[in-house]
C-alpha cells in the first residue's frame, strides 16, 4: 500500500474517505446528526462510497429521508439505512439503540457523534436536563454504552468520534452543574456549548481508557463552517456576539478563517478512519490531523474525565461494561 498523504486545512472529506478507502471498506458505520447542510451529511456520503453500512440518524424522520435519498441519488450503490434518533430524551435513546442491536450486521465499526443542539436560549429536555449537554454528552454517552456489544466485536478495533470545537476553551472546562442542576439564572448559550464541547473532548479520553483500548475514542475540531447549526433563527444573535456572524448575518471572514462544507467533514473522517492515529487514543484532531497540544487544559486533565464519566453513570442509573 502506498503511504498515506498528509492532509491539511484545504483537505476536503472527499480527498481523505478517497485515500482512506482501504480502511473505510467492509465497515459498518454509525452517524448522528447527518441533515442536509450540515457535515454529518457530508461525511455520510463521502463514507458511503466505501463503506459495507452507513446508518443516518435525525429526530426528524422526514429530513432523514431527504438524507437518504440526497445520498443514494449521489451514489447509487450506497448502503444506507435510517434510524430515527433524538439524543435528547433518554426514552428515545433507548428505543434507537434497541433497534440497533437488533440489526442482523454483528458489528458497529465507527460511530460518529455529529448531532448537536441549537447554541441559543436556556432550554430543558425531556429528561430535565439543559438541551446542549443532553444532546451532545448524555444521549451520545447513553446510547454508546447501550451499543457497546456491537462496538466490542468488530473485528478490528471500533471507533467512536466526537466532533466537537475549538470552542471547549471559551468556558472554564466541564463544570457539572450543567448536568447535575442547570439554572437558568446562570445560563449562557455560549458558555453552555463551550462545557458540552469540552465534555466531548473528555469523555473521548476516558472511553479510551476504561476500556482498555478495545474502543479507541477521539475528538475533533471540524472549524469554523456555515452550517444548518450557527444559521438557526434561533442561533444567529447568539453567533452574532462572539462574532461568527456579522451584525447582517454573514459570515465574519475578516476574523476566522472559514471551511467549507467539504472542508469541515475532512477531520471527521479521518478520525474515524485514519490508521495513523490508532496508537494515540482520546487524541484530538484539527486540519485532519493530532492536535491535542491545542486542547485547553481543562479538558485533557485525566481527573477531569474519570469525575465527568462517574457523574454520568450517576446520573443515568447506567455503569459502561467493557
Amino acid at each position: 500500500m502506498s503511504a498515506l498523504p498528509t492532509f491539511a486545512f484545504e483537505s476536503t472529506a472527499e480527498d481523505v474517505a478517497t485515500a482512506l478507502a482501504d480502511n473505510i471498506r467492509g465497515k459498518n458505520v454509525l452517524i448522528t446528526g447527518t441533515s442536509l447542510n450540515g457535515i454529518g451529511f457530508e461525511a455520510a456520503r463521502v463514507i458511503a462510497k466505501h463503506a459495507n453500512l452507513v446508518v443516518i440518524t435525525g429526530y426528524n424522520a422526514e429530513r432523514l429521508k431527504l438524507s437518504e435519498d440526497a445520498i443514494k441519488k449521489d451514489i447509487p450503490s450506497a448502503n444506507v439505512r435510517r434510524l430515527t434518533l433524538d439524543l435528547s430524551s433518554l426514552a428515545a435513546v433507548r428505543k434507537a439503540a434497541a433497534e440497533v442491536n437488533a440489526y442482523p450486521e454483528p458489528t458497529i465499526d465507527v460511530v460518529v457523534h455529529n448531532a448537536a443542539a441549537a447554541v441559543a436560549g436556556f432550554k430543558l429536555s425531556a429528561d430535565g436536563y439543559e438541551s446542549q449537554i443532553a444532546t451532545g454528552h448524555l444521549g451520545p454517552f447513553l446510547f454508546t454504552k447501550l451499543i457497546a456489544p456491537k462496538l466490542l466485536s468488530a473485528k478490528s478495533t471500533a471507533r467512536v468520534v466526537y466532533v466537537s470545537s475549538g470552542a471547549h476553551a471559551f468556558g472554564p472546562g466541564v463544570t457539572l452543574d450543567l448536568l447535575r442542576k442547570p439554572d437558568e439564572s446562570k445560563y449562557t448559550p455560549v458558555g453552555a456549548y463551550a462545557e458540552t464541547k469540552a465534555a466531548e473532548i473528555l469523555t473521548a479520553i476516558e472511553l479510551s481508557r476504561r476500556s482498555d483500548g478495545k474502543i479507541l475514542g477521539f475528538s475533533l475540531h471540524p472549524g469554523v463552517i456555515l452550517t444548518n447549526i450557527n444559521t438557526a433563527q434561533d442561533s444567529i444573535p447568539v453567533m452574532q456576539s462572539i462574532g461568527i456572524l456579522t451584525a447582517d448575518g454573514k459570515p465574519n471572514t475578516k476574523d476566522w478563517q472559514w471551511k467549507t462544507m467539504a472542508q469541515g467533514a475532512a477531520t471527521t473522517v479521518a478520525a474515524a478512519f485514519d490508521p495513523r492515529i490508532a496508537s494515540s487514543p482520546g487524541a484530538y484532531l484539527d486540519d485532519s490531523k493530532i492536535a491535542t497540544d491545542t486542547v485547553a487544559e481543562h479538558s485533557k486533565d485525566p481527573v477531569a474525565a474519570q469525575k465527568l464519566w462517574d457523574v454520568t453513570e450517576e446520573i443515568l442509573g447506567e455503569k459502561f461494561v467493557f
